[in-house]
């Protein structure tokens, strides 16, 4: 399947809420990072999805921008939205933005990985200043970790 064709796939399961239908689109040890869960590999994935992406929010939107695949690898712009159902902002809809790097393997993704600015979602649900500080924590110390990112620490 082409990368456009598979990401708009994946989009659309994660918006209805189909934990297989998103794991379908990745290699059997596939990993999904998610920029608030973390890394997903295999048939977690489709857990990941079913047991918290639906959990904590629903009214899922994901919009796909300009994207566009070479020599393996997947890149394409993303506005995302949801209604979080979590007790400190039960109704409150998120939106943020970001880009999904997508390492392809046998026409399925191999990783998917995010980079977003998911501290505007996180803001339009209220989350407190201090919650906010703890996430935006995580997040450096995962960048950190990375091996490109060596030669920056």
């Amino acid at each position: 399947m082409a990368f456009q064709d598979l990401i708009a796939s994946m989009a659309a399961a994660v918006e209805r809420g189909d934990g297989a239908g998103v794991a379908a689109c990745f290699t059997p040890d596939g990993i999904y990072h998610d920029v608030f869960y973390g890394p997903f590999q295999g048939r977690a994935i489709a857990d990941m999805i079913d047991n918290y992406f639906h959990r904590d929010a629903t009214n899922f939107k994901w919009d796909l921008h300009d994207p566009v695949e070479a020599d393996g690898i997947g890149y394409v712009r993303y506005v995302f939205s949801y209604e979080s159902l979590l007790k400190s902002s039960k109704g409150k809809r998120a939106i943020f933005e970001g880009v999904a790097i997508c390492k392809m393997q046998d026409e399925l993704f191999a990783e998917y990985r995010e980079v977003a600015n998911a501290v505007t979602g996180l803001h339009c649900t209220g989350m407190a200043p201090e919650n906010m500080a703890k996430f935006i924590s995580k997040q450096c110390d995962e960048l950190r970790s990375r091996p490109e990112a060596a030669g920056h620490t």
